[in-house]
């Protein structure tokens, strides 16, 4: 279950790797660890999987399965040991209005074929593109994700029974406190566990798991295909396989990359996005809904259950299971005032405080301070964090575009016999920095000889060449015969491509 990495490719990255599975199953204390933070993340998973298959329109039970599948296939195939995939909000604010306008059952072939999108960006190396994501998108995107895991406990504290505040209390207290005095159990679990064990034995009535929808019975089987598969259909599913497939894999490698932050490991992000593409498969055909990576969950994994490994992964599906399965009258009697402490506690320490102290944003440019606050906002207010992502790094690369585009600096020298004129060019040059460039030289005064000099810059697009070409014909418009000199192979190569072509 281990990843399949090469020595030589860790070495060249920088970063260690995740501790391998067998050198874990040796260690009963790192076993230990990983099978408890799997335990407490799969209690931390129920509810939310269960919310999320309502907004989805889809039966409870859908979402827990399909949760079992994505959790434990990706223990075995995923590129980022220690993620917790499963049926995720993103995926279901998706998926809601396919299902809402055309039914449920056009859910499976739209499912497959956002897998198979998702497979195939993970083959062809798409994948990597996540790492033009800049850092204040990240921060913003982690900024964004605790406050949305924090306001949405919110409400299992409003107009509940006065019960529900002194086990929210009891809850805090011991998930705060117990870690110093031992961290051999996760904090979090013996909550839940006690908090639970006093609502039972007490008979006391607070909102449960129960309440959030009918998780009891046995597994379903194969989901079947009930639309013909035809032009029709892909019309109408297309669309919404597209969206749950970015989105997913945009929410799994933005998560996979705030877990190698967090362990200070490296992970394999191509092999996340294919891996995700068939669990989603195996999950349409076995469940019948997409997901994909947890961030809440998997930042209880990793920062509060301290797992480093697929163990805790396999673990939290195949405790789902078995509570799904055997253990449901168990799991209906969890209180969800316990599951919101919790999740309340991970949403604070998720926060990145630090990017938010005065003195940081003092010394932080503006720009990135922006860049940052809209993420943060465009995620709260539409409640998706692609959408928050993508905005922030569309903002960050038309300011970022903004500033390279007045870093070009064009200097004039005139040789002493008047007869030769030299520009020396001096920064990158593309549509946002070479746009001015043709008003930066004196057509009608300079002398019939004249050199640019590109030692100093690089041509990096189209427009650029363009602009060139444009200067050329207005020196030839003066009689005036211009030389280019000093670029780089690739630029020389690049302009001589498309100069005369544009």
């Amino acid at each position: 279950m281990s990843s399949p990495v090469s020595p030589t490719s860790s070495a060249r990255s920088g970063a260690p790797l995740s501790p391998s599975v067998l050198t874990t199953l040796r260690n009963p204390r790192a076993l230990s660890v990983e099978v408890l933070a799997g335990i407490v993340t799969t209690l931390a998973l129920i509810p939310e999987v269960i919310s999320f298959s309502v907004i989805a329109g889809v039966d409870p039970k859908v979402s827990l399965v399909a949760s079992v599948v994505l959790a434990i296939s990706m223990s075995f195939l995923g590129g980022r040991p220690a993620m917790i995939t499963a049926a995720a909000g993103a995926v279901a604010l998706v998926v809601a209005p396919l299902v809402k306008e055309h039914g449920v059952e056009y859910l499976l072939p739209a499912v497959v074929l956002a897998g198979l999108i998702q497979v195939l960006f993970g083959v062809t190396g798409l994948a990597r593109l996540m790492r033009f994501i800049p850092r204040s998108v990240m921060i913003g995107f982690v900024n964004a994700l605790g406050i949305l895991i924090f306001t949405a406990q919110v409400p299992h504290l409003l107009g509940v029974p006065w019960l529900v505040y002194p086990l929210f209390a009891l809850t805090l207290l011991i998930v705060l406190v117990l870690p110093k005095l031992t961290k051999a159990v996760p904090a979090p679990l013996v909550a839940i566990v006690v908090v639970t064990a006093i609502t039972m034995i007490a008979h006391l009535t607070v909102p449960n798991v129960g309440d959030q929808g009918d998780v009891a019975g046995g597994l379903p089987g194969i989901t079947q295909l009930l639309v013909p598969l035809n032009l029709d259909t892909l019309a109408i599913i297309w669309p919404t396989a597209l969206s749950v497939a970015f989105v997913g894999l945009m929410e799994t490698l933005l998560t996979a990359k705030l877990v190698d932050d967090i362990t200070e490991t490296r992970s394999a992000k191509n092999r996340e996005s294919w891996a995700l593409g068939l669990a989603n498969i195996l999950a349409g055909f076995y469940g019948g809904i997409a997901g994909c990576a947890m961030i809440g969950q998997t930042v209880v994994n990793v920062k509060l259950g301290r797992a480093r490994t697929r163990i805790s992964t396999f673990v939290a599906g195949a405790v789902l299971l078995l509570l799904v399965t055997i253990l449901s009258d168990v799991m209906e009697q969890i209180p969800m005032v316990a599951l919101a402490a919790v999740m309340m506690v991970v949403a604070v320490t998720t926060v990145n405080w630090h990017s938010v102290t005065p003195s940081t944003l003092k010394r932080m440019p503006v720009p990135e301070t922006v860049v940052m606050v809209t993420t943060v906002v465009v995620v709260v207010v539409t409640h998706n964090l692609a959408v928050g992502v993508a905005a922030g790094a569309v903002l960050a690369m038309v300011l970022f575009a903004r500033r390279v585009a007045h870093v070009v600096r064009v200097d004039r020298i005139l040789s002493e016999d008047g007869t030769q004129v030299r520009y020396d060019v001096n920064g990158p040059l593309f549509f946002g920095s070479s746009n001015d460039l043709v008003e930066q030289f004196s057509y009608s005064l300079d002398p019939k000889d004249v050199v640019v000099d590109f030692s100093s810059s690089q041509i990096w697009d189209a427009s650029t060449v363009a602009v060139l070409d444009s200067v050329e014909e207005k020196y030839a418009a003066h009689k005036a015969t211009v030389r280019f000199e000093g670029l780089d192979d690739r630029s020389s190569t690049f302009h001589r491509k498309l100069t005369g072509r544009l």
